[in-house]
């Protein structure tokens, strides 16, 4: 009989699926260009985003790290952090990475982008948050509850 692990079980590291998402974007707009602008000056739009993402990236990261517990959805939670970005979203690296991946997508200037979000979207809501959110809830109770009573999920 298999032994539960002590972590929520996610399909992918998140990284890992936004970059296979931008992997497939870029594929597809090699072979069926869907371009977002007419002009290069489009394109600067996404830099922000990017920039911006990387920020929040970098924050929540910080504040996982200060908070004691592991970055990697793979490893055991070891505390919930409420601190930094954690107390305006329970989720701002997840946050972070779409921000980025629009950006990317409006700086590659390809409607593909948005279309491969779409899905990601969708599995990352469903195989990644909500699993997380399960095993927080069984592993830290009426802790995490209140947290998650008082935080929103995205925004």
């Amino acid at each position: 009989m298999d032994e539960p692990t002590d972590n929520p079980g996610v399909i992918a590291r998140p990284p890992l699926l936004y970059g296979g998402a931008l992997i497939v974007a870029l594929l597809l707009n090699l072979l069926w260009p869907l371009p977002i602008f007419g002009d290069t000056f489009g394109r600067w739009c996404g830099l922000p985003l990017v920039v911006l993402g990387a920020g929040i990236l970098a924050w929540g990261r910080n504040s996982l790290v200060s908070g004691g517990t592991p970055v990697d959805p793979t490893l055991p939670t070891t505390a919930i952090v409420t601190s930094g970005p954690y107390q305006y979203s329970r989720n701002p690296l997840y946050l972070g990475l779409t921000l980025i991946f629009v950006g990317l997508t409006l700086t590659m200037n390809t409607w593909w982008g948005i279309v491969a979000l779409i899905p990601l979207v969708m599995v990352m809501h469903n195989a990644v948050v909500l699993r997380e959110e399960r095993y927080l809830a069984e592993k830290f109770g009426e802790s995490y509850r209140q947290y998650r009573a008082k935080v929103r999920r995205y925004l």
